[in-house]
């Protein structure tokens, strides 16, 4: 499957002519977030999963094939999955076959399902959320984009996440929210759009290195009143503001196609 013209590449056909302009347009900002969580620290190798919903399909979702790094992933390589787990399509992945991760199945398909206003998951192990969801007093809100993060919520640590029994409590403890930790685990965020949950993604995983590093000094931590912490977080709130990730998309697409243009393939 190797491409002759690169090596290191995949060479896999294009899906276009398969899917509805919506759905493509979904795939290449999909393939586009997979990108983006590699250029910024965020990936696990081919570890973890970032899903978005089909346009005009409620049942059916994308996301990536477990066996591909998050910096070759394009918008042909996403597989398309309903919520029941059955793969509706997937290029010709050749001997390789990829399928789909389990414990990604059983995280995302549960969050589309009932979070209907929900457009794109992601979750992460990254090192700075792995540490702050190990620690006992979370998250802190001691810088201003921590402050974004007052009320997060937490999912206590279950075990790798295979078992669909788990699919109601992970629903519970995310609640209305756009973020979660996941205790001794990582980090989970969700959008209305693909820009909104990398918006998310990319300002939690600053406050969790803010945090870290702040704490690795040994020295005190600056307190911030509590009425001042509530004003903060009211101002990051979809009610007064509005909505993340529309600014810094199309810049961020902009960045991509500077440097690697292939995740539209």
């Amino acid at each position: 499957m190797a491409d002759t013209q690169r090596p290191g590449v995949l060479k896999i056909s294009s899906m276009r002519s398969q899917c509805s302009e919506q759905e493509w347009t979904a795939r290449v900002n999909l393939a586009a977030c997979y990108r983006l969580v590699e250029l910024y620290g965020l990936s696990d190798m081919m570890a973890n999963h970032i899903s978005a919903r089909v346009p005009g399909e409620d049942n059916a979702f994308l996301i990536n094939p477990y066996g591909m790094m998050y910096e070759e992933i394009t918008a042909s390589s996403l597989i398309k999955v309903d919520l029941d787990g059955t793969i509706l399509s997937k290029p010709d992945f050749g001997d390789l076959d990829y399928g789909i991760n389990k414990a990604g199945y059983v995280i995302h398909s549960a969050i589309h399902a009932a979070r209907h206003e929900v457009d794109c998951v992601i979750h992460t192990h990254s090192w700075a959320s792995m540490a702050v969801a190990s620690l006992e007093c979370g998250l802190l809100p001691m810088t201003q984009t921590g402050m974004r993060f007052l009320k997060i919520a937490y999912h206590e640590y279950q075990g790798v996440v295979l078992d669909l029994a788990e699919q109601e409590s992970l629903l519970k403890d995310l609640g209305d929210g756009e973020a979660l930790m996941l205790r001794n685990h990582g980090a989970l965020t969700v959008g209305r759009t693909i820009g909104e949950a990398f918006n998310w993604m990319h300002r939690l995983e600053l406050a969790c290195r803010s945090q870290l590093a702040a704490m690795a000094t040994g020295s005190p931590l600056r307190a911030v009143p509590p009425e001042v912490l509530q004003e903060t977080w009211n101002n990051y709130q979809p009610g007064t503001r509005r909505p993340y990730g529309v600014m810094e998309w199309p810049a961020l697409l902009r960045k991509l196609d500077r440097m690697d243009p292939s995740f539209r393939d």
